[in-house]
C-alpha cells in the first residue's frame, strides 16, 4: 500500500470577552438564555444604522499577537464578506481580509498565518419532530406562542443575541501532520485566551469553535516550502468540532477516509464536511467556497485604522499589560518549585488551583521538599475531596473558590509534620475538616486529637502491653525476623488511632526487645 502524509491546518474562532458587541452597544452576554434580548438596530441591520469599532476587542487581538511573537499591523481595515445565510441579518459579515490585525508568529511550534477580527453570526436552532415537544415546553412564551400551532412539528429559529459579538479568527499554516498535535495546539490556545482575559473560550458553550482543513498526499509528494506547497492534497474543511476529543477523532477519521478514497482510485472533492459525534464520522455539507466567492471589499461605513497613531496599541504599551503566559508559568514552576510535571500542568491548566498552590506555599520560603509535599496534598488529597463533594469531572479550582479552606493552612500542615506534631494520617484528617469547615490547622488538629504523641512516658506503658500480648511475634523478632517490629509498631498505631509518633514507637520497642 502507498504511504500517505496527512497535512492539517486549523481555523479557530473565539468569542472575545467585552462588555458590548463588536460594532454596537448591545450587551455581550454569552450566558443570556432568553432569545433576542441583547439586540439593537445596528446588530439586526436596520437600514441607515452605522457600526462603531469596539476598541477593547481590537486590543484583545493585538495582545494575542504579542503573546505569539507575531507582527502587529500598522494599517488595518474591515471588509464586507458577502454571503446570504439567515443568521447574517445584513447579508454580509464585517470581517478582515487583506489587512488583518496580526500576521505570523507561532504557538506550540505551529506557525500562524494570521489573526483577524470580525463579528459573530446569530445562533440557529433547528428542531425536528423529536425535539419539538421539548421546545414547546420550554420556559419561553415567545417560542411557545410561535410553535404551538406549527403543523409540520419542525422549526428553524434564530436568536440574535450572539449576532455582532466580537469574534477572533486565528488561522494556522498547514504544518500539522497528526490529530494529537492539532488538539494540543487548540488546548494551549484556549489557555492563552483565558490568561489574557480575552475569552473564556468554553467549547461546550460555543465560545471557541475549531475547523480543521485536512488533506493527504503521497509521501514523495509532500512538502511545506513554497515550491512544494502546491503539491499538497485536496483540502477538505471539517466543521462542528465542539470539543478537543472531537477535534482528534474527526481529523483521524477524515485522514483515513481520504486515504481509502484515493486507494480506490477516486478523487477527493474539495468540500465542507460536518462531524457527527453520534456516528463518529464526517458527512458532506456543501462544496467549499473560495475567497472570491465572498466578493470582499472594504467596508465604507468604518474608518481605516493607523494603529501607530493610537498610543495604547503600541507594542511596548501592550507588553506592559501582558500577564504571565502558560509556558512562562511552566518554566517558573519547574525552576522555582521543582514539583512534578503533572502537578505543574494541573496548576497551569486550572488557574484558580495554581493560585491556591502559590498561596499555600507562601510561608515555606525556598524549601523545595516542603513545597513538594504541599503540592502532593493539593493535587491528590484536596482535589480528591473536591471530586467527592461535587462529582468527577469538575475542575478543582472552581470548587476551591467556594469552600472555606484557607490556602496557607495547607502549608501550615506541612510545617506541623516537619515539627513532629502531625503524622501523615493526622494531616489528612485535619485537611478534610479544613476543607469542609475552614479554621486554623493547629487548632483543628488539637481539638480533634490528631496531634502526634511523642512523649515516651505516655507511650511506654502501651508498648509493654503490646509486647506482652504478642509473645509469638516477639520470639520471631528475637530470632531474626525483623518484620515483626513493624507489626508491633502497627498495633501501637492502631491503639492510638494513628496519633503516636512512629519514630518514638520504634525506639521504645527496640529498647524493650533488647
Amino acid at each position: 500500500m502507498p504511504e500517505y502524509i496527512p497535512t492539517i491546518g486549523l481555523e479557530v474562532h473565539a468569542e472575545l470577552r467585552t462588555q458590548t458587541k463588536m460594532f454596537c452597544n448591545s450587551a455581550n452576554d454569552p450566558n443570556k438564555k432568553r432569545p433576542n434580548v441583547n439586540i439593537c438596530p445596528v446588530c439586526i441591520a436596520h437600514p441607515g444604522t452605522l457600526p462603531v469599532i469596539n476598541k477593547e476587542a481590537v486590543k484583545h487581538v493585538l495582545k494575542v499577537g504579542v503573546a505569539f511573537g507575531s507582527t502587529l499591523a500598522d494599517f488595518t481595515e474591515f471588509d464586507r464578506k458577502n454571503y446570504f445565510y439567515p443568521d447574517i441579518p445584513k447579508g454580509y459579515q464585517i470581517s478582515q481580509y487583506k489587512f488583518p490585525l496580526v500576521t505570523g508568529g507561532s504557538l506550540n511550534g505551529i506557525a500562524l498565518t494570521r489573526v483577524h477580527l470580525e463579528e459573530d453570526t446569530a445562533r440557529s436552532i433547528h428542531v425536528d419532530n423529536r425535539g419539538f415537544d421539548t421546545l414547546i415546553d420550554a420556559d419561553n412564551d415567545i417560542i411557545r406562542n410561535n410553535l404551538r400551532h406549527n403543523p409540520q412539528r419542525s422549526a428553524s429559529l434564530l436568536d440574535f443575541n450572539r449576532a455582532g459579538v466580537p469574534l477572533m479568527e486565528l488561522v494556522t499554516e498547514p504544518v500539522i501532520h497528526d490529530a494529537k498535535t492539532a488538539s494540543n495546539f487548540a488546548r494551549e490556545l484556549q489557555l492563552v485566551l483565558r490568561y489574557l482575559g480575552a475569552s473564556e473560550a468554553n467549547m461546550e458553550k460555543g465560545e471557541m469553535r475549531i475547523e480543521a482543513n485536512v488533506s493527504v498526499c503521497l509521501a514523495e509528494q509532500s512538502g511545506t516550502n513554497a515550491e512544494q506547497r502546491g503539491k499538497l492534497g485536496t483540502k477538505v474543511e471539517v466543521k462542528n468540532l465542539n470539543s478537543f476529543r472531537s477535534v482528534e477523532r474527526a481529523i483521524e477519521y477524515e485522514i483515513q477516509r481520504q486515504i481509502e478514497t484515493l486507494n480506490r482510485g477516486d478523487k477527493i472533492v474539495q468540500e465542507t464536511r460536518g462531524w457527527d459525534e453520534g456516528k463518529q464520522q464526517t458527512y458532506s455539507q456543501r462544496l467549499k467556497e473560495s475567497s472570491h466567492d465572498y466578493r470582499y471589499f472594504p467596508d465604507p461605513d468604518l474608518p481605516k485604522l493607523k494603529l501607530s497613531e493610537i498610543p495604547e496599541f503600541h507594542t511596548d504599551e501592550l507588553k506592559k499589560t501582558m500577564p504571565e503566559l502558560p509556558w512562562e508559568k511552566r518554566a517558573r514552576f519547574n525552576r522555582d518549585y521543582g514539583i512534578k510535571a503533572e502537578d505543574i500542568e494541573s496548576y497551569v491548566t486550572d488557574i484558580s488551583l495554581g493560585k491556591f498552590f502559590e498561596e499555600a506555599i507562601r510561608n515555606l520560603g525556598c524549601d523545595k521538599e516542603k513545597i513538594k509535599i504541599v503540592s502532593n496534598y493539593i493535587t491528590s488529597d484536596l482535589v480528591g475531596l473536591t471530586k467527592k463533594a461535587v462529582g468527577d469531572g469538575i475542575f478543582a479550582g472552581v470548587v476551591l473558590d467556594d469552600v472555606p479552606i484557607i490556602p496557607e493552612e495547607v502549608g501550615e500542615l506541612v510545617l506541623m509534620i516537619d515539627q513532629g506534631l502531625l503524622n501523615s494520617r493526622g494531616a489528612k484528617d485535619t485537611l478534610a475538616i479544613l476543607f469542609s469547615d475552614g479554621g486554623d490547622a493547629r487548632e483543628v488538629a488539637e481539638k480533634n486529637g490528631f496531634l502526634q504523641k511523642s512523649d515516651s512516658r505516655e507511650l511506654v506503658t502501651m508498648v509493654e502491653k503490646i509486647i506482652g500480648a504478642n509473645g509469638k511475634v516477639v520470639a520471631e523478632y528475637k530470632a531474626g525476623k525483623t518484620a515483626g517490629l513493624q507489626f508491633l509498631i502497627g498495633q501501637a498505631m492502631k491503639e492510638t488511632k494513628g496519633s503516636a509518633n512512629p519514630g518514638v514507637l520504634k525506639k521504645l520497642f527496640e529498647e524493650k526487645l533488647q
